[in-house]
């Protein structure tokens, strides 16, 4: 298969899963956004879930590449700049993502869609304990602030938010605005400077040690 073809499947499939979702997706839904026939698509993965497993490979490459660089040029903004790269930057965001869910739904039962699923989160992880711990090294964010434990809980709050919007239509726009109130409450030193403390008491447990 050349590199053209493959990357003519792997849209069509993003294209058709907006479209029709996981449940409903199939085989014949693909080669539509294509100019391929079904039996062309099926000479090269075996079924939908091949496909869709080769899908997430791709979906990771593409995620490599948004993560790498965050725009921004202090860590703060950085770390704005990675959440919003996967809240809020996407054209095809409610679509996307109840597909994507629909997928997450079945990991616990497939080794191969949990495995890549996993790759996701790790890599989303250390992105941004990478940008914190600058952060930290730097000054712009307090001292006792934990890389881990804010990596962890970023991660925890994108994928939520990610679920809360595909399920019940929460504004992706709120979700990102709150996380940009945890960086300026919870983790900026200036801001503890301008307000007298630290992080605040509801936040301390994520921002830092006790």
């Amino acid at each position: 298969m050349t590199t053209e073809t493959a990357t003519q499947i792997l849209h069509a499939t993003h294209s058709a899963l907006c479209k029709h979702g996981y449940a409903e997706l199939t085989m014949q839904d693909i080669a539509d956004e294509t100019d391929l026939c079904k039996a062309s698509i099926h000479y090269h993965y075996d079924g939908k879930h091949d496909l869709l497993v080769a899908y997430l490979d791709h979906l990771y490459e593409q995620f490599e590449d948004r993560i790498a660089e965050p725009a921004g040029e202090t860590p703060a903004e950085r770390l704005r700049g990675l959440v919003v790269a996967l809240v809020t930057d996407r054209s095809d965001a409610p679509a996307f993502q109840t597909a994507l869910l629909e997928i997450k739904a079945q990991s616990p039962y497939d080794d191969a869609f949990r495995s890549r699923l996993q790759r996701f989160d790790h890599a989303f992880t250390a992105a941004v304990r990478e940008v914190v711990a600058e952060g930290v090294a730097d000054g712009t964010f307090h001292e006792e602030v934990d890389p881990d434990a804010v990596a962890s809980f970023l991660t925890t709050y994108v994928n939520g938010a990610q679920t809360r919007h595909a399920a019940v239509g929460h504004p992706l726009d709120d979700s990102a605005a709150a996380v940009d109130a945890y960086i300026d409450e919870a983790l900026r030193a200036d801001q503890a400077a301008s307000t007298g403390g630290g992080p605040s008491s509801e936040t301390a447990n994520v921002g830092g040690t006790e």
